[in-house]
């Protein structure tokens, strides 16, 4: 296979409602598709057998099966496959003009036929630059396929989506209070629900019912992110095919450190970002995740 190159404190496990079982089981499963993925990234030159793999993540060969078909719809092997170099080119040739095809119903509207349905707007540069004084931001952890997610929105639209792994909650909002140090946070775990079901459950993607979220930010980074949401679900570009859609290729520096304050991960898909030889490097919120992450995007893409 070739390389797949702060201040509230904060429940480790919030209670689950009964909407978010379904969500909490895929989280369950992230915790062992996680050591499944860590131990394939560390020992892919040794060629690994299902069974060491299995292993690794604390289950039968069985197990590991219907684990990953139930978390990703995918086998094992059909899912390390999405996560090789080779594939990573291909994705990357068959996206190369992803960037420059226009929305059938516009950036602004509910453009994305096979991803997550989402209208946007920006605050003004004067807001951000206020730190975010003035703003409310209700917030709450929730399980998620890719571990505990922080949610967070504001009174126009979802603001803000984070990763935590077990334990590292209360990193995580302070990573992301510390984008906005001047807002107001408050805790509102059930307000928080519905949004992170709108999120992460397929089932609820729907194009009449659009996503609504609004990006916090200066102007070159809210450009960048406008841009990631031309990436659709099961494509990959690089950060210099963004830097050249957005100002200069030679920019892709200042794109990539764009792309690595993206506050609304996974909805504006900054995962779907790679190098220019197709390697996976670079995310905020760690590797493993984002493999996890285009892993689970190809099995929903086939669907």
């Amino acid at each position: 296979m070739s390389t797949m190159m702060l201040t509230d404190p904060v429940e480790v496990r919030p209670p689950v409602r009964p909407q978010s079982a379904a969500l909490a089981r895929a989280a369950d499963d992230y915790e062992r598709v996680r050591r499944a993925i860590a131990f394939l990234s560390e020992h892919w030159r040794e060629q690994p057998d299902i069974e060491a793999v299995a292993h690794a993540a604390g289950l039968s060969s069985d197990g590991l099966t219907a684990l990953f078909r139930r978390w990703a719809g995918l086998t094992p092997k059909a899912f390390l496959q999405a996560l090789t170099l080779d594939y990573a080119r291909k994705l990357l040739r068959e996206s190369a003009s992803v960037l420059d095809a226009a929305y059938e119903v516009g950036l602004s509207g509910p453009g994305r036929l096979h991803d997550l349905f989402v209208t946007h707007e920006a605050m003004s540069p004067g807001e951000w630059k206020a730190g975010g004084a003035g703003l409310v931001l209700d917030y709450g952890f929730h399980p998620s396929p890719f571990g505990m997610a922080l949610v967070m929105a504001t009174s126009r639209g979802l603001a803000g989506i984070a990763f935590a792994d077990v334990g590292g909650e209360a990193s995580a909002l302070a990573d992301m209070q510390a984008r906005w140090p001047n807002a107001a946070y408050v805790r509102e775990q059930a307000g928080t629900a519905a949004l992170a079901r709108r999120v992460f459950d397929p089932a609820t993607w729907r194009p009449d019912r659009p996503l609504r979220i609004v990006m916090i930010g200066t102007d070159f980074e809210v450009r960048v992110w406008e841009t990631l949401l031309r990436v659709p679900l099961g494509r990959l570009t690089t950060y210099s095919d963004v830097a050249g859609t957005v100002c200069s290729p030679k920019a892709a520096r200042a794109v990539g450190a764009a792309v690595g304050k993206n506050p609304l991960c996974f909805v504006v898909p900054c995962h779907r970002v790679v190098g220019k030889s197709g390697d996976i490097t670079g995310y905020h919120w760690g590797l493993t995740r984002k493999r996890a992450m285009l892993g689970w995007e190809t099995g929903q893409r086939g669907a």
